[in-house]
């Protein structure tokens, strides 16, 4: 039986259907992280309210907010299978996620603490040590690894859209952890992991020196959060900084 490689950030990029009352109300992607209290669901705030995080206004046209999220995780007992599982965002009409110490609602990502685990595998993202240093800046190819209208490629597995940094990452846009990333992506890949992949050869790294390596190289850079707006293929980028202390303050 011939032997299939897929490449690991694959397996760590999560479909999510975002229901009220069973009801599906919108679709996007998330990844799992892990803090002191547990592994925990990083996603868009706009995901999980269902509002857009500038005007807060309701997304879906009926004026549903959704009331649980269908995450698709990888089953525990054979990469390439999934298993559902459903996490509640509300208890009692209180949220359940939880948002950055500092920015509160003006960050559009959160963490939601999982309480459904038994069968699935979790693949987390490492929020301490992010990968190898892969240099990038201005120009440099960038992946957000996701679901664009909630569609995969192979069973549940996600779509690699590429893209260009399009800002200066060691600046902040718009005084929030933010980079800009010229790609064009779509609804549904909010949540989505944004990282710098190399698949192999000689990879630049950001102390000016350089790697030779025959395996691929990932660094993690942040979560996708959408477009600035409608006519431009500019997006957003939420540090990773910005998730790490999010995750650091969950204890």
């Amino acid at each position: 039986m011939t032997q299939i490689t897929i490449a690991e950030p694959s397996a760590k990029s999560l479909l999510l259907v975002m229901r009220f009352k069973g009801a599906v109300l919108a679709s996007g992607t998330g990844f799992i992280a892990i803090s002191a209290r547990g592994p925990v669901l990083v996603t868009n705030w706009h995901n999980v309210t269902g509002r857009d995080p500038v005007t807060d206004k309701i997304k879906h046209p009926m004026g549903g907010i959704p009331d649980e999220v269908v995450i698709f995780h990888n089953a525990a007992d054979q990469l390439g299978a999934w298993q559902s599982r459903i996490e509640p965002l509300l208890r009692n009409d209180v949220p359940l996620w939880i948002e950055h110490p500092k920015w509160g609602r003006r960050a559009d990502f959160v963490a939601l603490p999982l309480t459904q685990q038994e069968g699935i595998k979790l693949y987390p993202y490492d929020l301490v040590n992010t990968g190898r240093p892969i240099l990038y800046g201005p120009t440099d190819m960038v992946s957000v690894v996701g679901f664009p209208f909630g569609i995969s490629a192979g069973g549940l597995f996600p779509i690699w859209t590429t893209g260009f940094v399009a800002s200066e990452p060691a600046f902040d846009y718009n005084d929030l952890p933010l980079f800009l990333i010229d790609c064009r992506t779509r609804e549904g890949q909010s949540g989505s992991p944004v990282i710098a992949y190399r698949s192999g050869g000689t990879v630049m790294l950001d102390n000016e020196t350089s790697i030779q390596t025959i395996s691929p190289v990932t660094r993690f850079l942040g979560i996708y959060s959408g477009r600035i707006n409608k006519e431009s293929d500019l997006g957003l980028v939420w540090k990773a900084s910005a998730i790490r202390e999010l995750i650091d303050s969950i204890r």
